[in-house]
């Protein structure tokens, strides 16, 4: 879109970082160079763009100069219709063409995964539920997993249903892996043991069916880490997964999530927050808890508790930042602040002191349990 023959190889340069950062991206089908650089220099119609070559999503920008300065524009448009789905401006120097290049692609494959995501989800919300295919299940179970807890046995059901018409559909059977993860972290669970063992055998399928999928492979090795399979094993599947796609923000959080469990609270907070810079505009809540656990875990409680405050104010209904605030300002000896966020985490789950197994640092799980015990006035 720039118009200005001098920026062609730089705006070219730029086309490929991006088309190569989202072809790591496993269930986007994106279109190669060779047919999207022929409508360069054209005043082209985005509709047009679309029906041509067969896609219903189209990322355009710019390139601007001044002096050792660039600006570089993005905006992503619905093909179908012509919405705008997103926008955003990169600035920088140009002293390392070659690191800006790959910073904005970067971001913007961080960035463009979960509004598509969101687009794909809302289309298929809107579609009759007479002629759902598995992939249609999927969408709606993975929009009711991260919106909802009550929602989670129905997104389970849908995908029991999408499982049983592609029973090798690789991305269900690990949404379905995290349903009953969800269901047991929330003290949901009427039978956890059962859940448990659910949820690692659709963990496990998941990955027979994965291959390269680096979605199916992080979201799989979070399940089972939980579940108590060993926990490097898990993180080097986590690895894995970003090796294949170095853009993806949800394995980045993943990863940290994984180290925090580790006993890594200082490596969890940097994958933590390489999540939030590939995706600036997802949820705060969870990504606050657990930078906020990591502080706690690390004994850093002053930093841990206005983040664990932020994911309570993000996600009311959930209990495990009230937990984590409890014990945190307990170990700060802030006594009726603790009682008072036991009071009401009492309000969402009868469950004060969970499970911690998944801590496999000993002082991490008798730094939680034991502030959780003094926060409730219990003896340890």
């Amino acid at each position: 879109m720039s118009g200005d023959p001098e920026q062609e190889y730089f705006a070219d340069g730029m086309v490929e970082e991006i088309i190569t950062a989202l072809s790591r991206i496993r269930w986007l089908f994106v279109i190669a160079r060779n047919s999207s650089f022929t409508y360069k220099g054209q005043a082209v119609d985005v509709k047009q763009v679309g029906r041509e070559l067969g896609v219903r999503y189209v990322l355009e920008g710019s390139v601007r100069k001044a002096a050792n300065r660039v600006r570089i524009t993005a905006q992503l448009i619905d093909a179908t219709n012509g919405a705008h789905l997103w926008a955003d401006r990169f600035d920088g120097s140009l002293e390392d063409i070659f690191d800006l290049q790959d910073n904005v692609a970067s971001s913007v494959a961080g960035v463009i995964e979960p509004a598509l995501q969101s687009a794909e989800t809302a289309r298929s919300s809107g579609r009759p539920t007479t002629d759902l295919t598995a992939y249609d299940l999927y969408l709606r179970a993975q929009a009711m997993l991260f919106s909802s807890t009550k929602e989670i046995p129905e997104a389970l059901r849908l995908l029991e249903r999408a499982i049983d018409r592609e029973p090798r559909y690789g991305p269900a059977l690990v949404l379905a892996a995290l349903c009953c993860l969800r269901q047991v972290y929330d003290d949901r669970s009427a039978s956890p043991q059962r859940d448990r063992a659910m949820g690692a055998d659709f963990a496990r399928r998941a990955l027979e069916a994965a291959g390269d999928d680096p979605g199916v492979l992080a979201n799989a090795a979070f399940a089972l880490a939980y579940f108590g399979e060993d926990i490097e094993a898990m993180i080097a599947l986590v690895d894995r997964a970003l090796l294949l796609n170095p853009n993806y923000a949800r394995g980045w959080h993943s990863s940290g999530v994984l180290r925090l469990w580790a006993g890594q609270p200082d490596i969890a907070i940097e994958h933590v927050e390489a999540s939030l810079r590939l995706s600036p505009r997802a949820q705060v809540g969870g990504s606050q808890l657990n930078l906020g656990a990591a502080h706690f875990l690390a004994r850093r409680f002053a930093e841990a508790a206005p983040k664990l405050t932020l994911a309570i104010q993000d996600n009311p209904s959930f209990p495990q930042p009230y937990r984590y605030l409890a014990a945190c300002y307990a170990h700060m000896g802030r006594l009726d602040d603790a009682r008072e966020i036991v009071a009401r985490l009492r309000a969402i789950t009868s469950v004060v002191v969970p499970d911690a197994s998944y801590l496999r640092h000993p002082e991490h799980r008798e730094l939680l349990v034991s502030g959780l015990h003094m926060a409730a006035g219990e003896e340890t």
